[in-house]
């Protein structure tokens, strides 16, 4: 019975953390009608979100593309069948390496941040200090954090797609065979066959990315808003931003991509 406890107790709490974010998301999107006067703290968490994290990013999107044309060209040479690299590399940068890369490192890096300081404010009851002065909390600390990361996440993703794929037609020239031209015309024809302005791939790729914007800032604000017990507790809050964020980027990576190109076709 103690183990039962212990179990239903744990389920008991994942399911009070779910619904906290839940009505934190709904709160944050009733509330961005007051965005405007925290635009400059809107501002100046997305150069945090995006100019700093802009380094780390670019580097990882230029190795997860040569490594994605390297594992893929090694197999496409078995087959004679190279020419068609520029075409995968593109299209698996677009539709999920960019967004998901983008979204992970934007949770090591600007999510940790946001539940360490908003975990601070509220172990050192400065949270309840907003309060008490009738300032709402969701729209001081949480709103411009969530708008920061939903437009800088898909505008890093762009930079992380170009980059991965630049990547991948190093490899493809130096270590493969492929000649440049044959690899850019087939990553353009890939991207422009659609016929449309924004291809498919393209727009899931940054729908995906907003999404991650959005999932990361409310999962992290969440973590730091039910953070208690000192320093203890804010380490606490940190590690449980990062490792539900990077959960979420999956699943709803998953849940993006089959229902545009399966349920939505």
């Amino acid at each position: 019975m103690s183990v039962l406890t212990a179990v239903g107790r744990q389920l008991g709490a994942r399911i009070d953390a779910a619904g906290y974010v839940v009505d934190l998301l709904l709160r944050s999107g009733l509330a961005l009608h007051r965005l405007p006067r925290r635009i400059r703290f809107t501002l100046d968490m997305a150069f945090n979100a995006g100019v700093r994290s802009l380094p780390v990013t670019l580097v990882v999107a230029a190795f997860a593309g040569a490594i994605l044309a390297m594992q893929t060209g090694i197999e496409l040479r078995r087959f004679g069948d190279t020419a068609i690299l520029g075409t995968i590399t593109a299209l698996s940068m677009c539709r999920e390496m960019g967004p998901f890369i983008t979204g992970v490192i934007l949770a090591a890096t600007v999510g940790s941040s946001m539940a360490a300081e908003v975990g601070t404010m509220n172990v050192s009851d400065e949270v309840a200090a907003l309060e008490v002065m009738s300032v709402d909390p969701v729209d001081y600390l949480v709103v411009p954090r969530v708008v920061a990361l939903a437009v800088m996440c898909p505008t890093l993703t762009v930079l992380s797609n170009l980059v991965g794929i630049y990547g991948g037609s190093v490899i493809a020239e130096h270590n493969l065979g492929v000649s440049p031209d044959l690899y850019w015309i087939s990553a353009r024809e890939a991207l422009t066959s659609s016929g449309t302005a924004l291809p498919k791939e393209v727009y899931v790729g940054l729908f995906k990315a907003v999404v991650f914007g959005i999932a990361v800032s409310i999962v992290s604000c969440a973590s730091g808003l039910r953070a208690s017990g000192g320093a203890l507790g804010v380490g606490l809050a940190v590690q449980a931003a990062v490792r539900n964020s990077v959960i979420l980027i999956i699943v709803l990576g998953f849940i993006v991509t089959w229902f545009f190109y399966f349920l939505a076709g």
